[in-house]
């Protein structure tokens, strides 16, 4: 807006504190500030309504339009991105549409899941059984090597 230095602010300072003087200058001082936020209000004000009437009246829609026109490459970056996210969504498990080829190969790949799991669940089982009983056998073989034979236990 206005091009002040640190230069221009002394000037218009020393002379401020020569023609009000020292006692009105902080009054002064107050006034200004008060001016200059109503100024940048009123403007902040006026900027908004500009912008909400360019929203109403189409303009970004046309901004988007001039953008994609001058830079091909940044659009098609966007688009790419964009179906690559609609993609990432389309893989959530939570948003299958079961009637779908895509939700039919999510359950039948849940179904296999669990018959993989029961199997190996059953193998688990059978093979901690004979575990225990090759152990069972064991021990019962130790204890008959270390029972005295019946016939010395006769005598």
């Amino acid at each position: 807006m206005f091009d002040l230095g640190w230069t221009e602010l002394l000037v218009i300072g020393v002379v401020a504190l020569i023609v009000v003087g020292p006692k009105d200058l902080p009054v002064l001082f107050r006034n200004v500030g008060r001016w200059v936020g109503k100024a940048r209000g009123m403007a902040r004000e006026f900027s908004r309504a500009m912008n909400e009437a360019a929203d109403e009246a189409g303009v970004s829609d046309i901004q988007k339009g001039l953008k994609t026109a001058t830079n091909p490459v940044g659009s098609a970056l966007d688009s790419v991105k964009s179906a690559a996210k609609d993609l990432t969504d389309s893989m959530d498990p939570t948003k299958f549409d079961p009637e779908s080829e895509t939700g039919k190969l999510a359950a039948e790949r849940a179904e296999n899941a669990k018959k993989i799991q029961a199997a190996t669940a059953r193998t688990i089982a059978e093979r901690k059984a004979r575990e225990a009983q090759e152990a069972l056998e064991k021990a019962e073989a130790m204890e008959a090597e270390m029972a005295p034979p019946k016939d010395e236990a006769k005598t």
